[in-house]
């Protein structure tokens, strides 16, 4: 909210009414640019896991 320019990158633009306001993390009054990527990488979704030594 403190930024100069906002980017958001979504993977789709939907109509107004599709989506729950409490489900919306950066109300649009406060981004200056959209880009959308419809297959993004998702690496943060990735799960990693480790051997559990006992």
């Amino acid at each position: 909210m403190a930024g100069t320019v906002t980017i958001a990158e979504v993977e789709e633009i939907v109509d107004l009414g599709q989506l729950d306001p409490d489900e919306v993390h950066l109300p649009g009054i406060f981004v200056d640019r959209i880009v959308v990527v419809p297959n993004p990488e998702k690496r943060i979704e990735r799960k990693s896991f480790r051997t559990r030594n006992l």
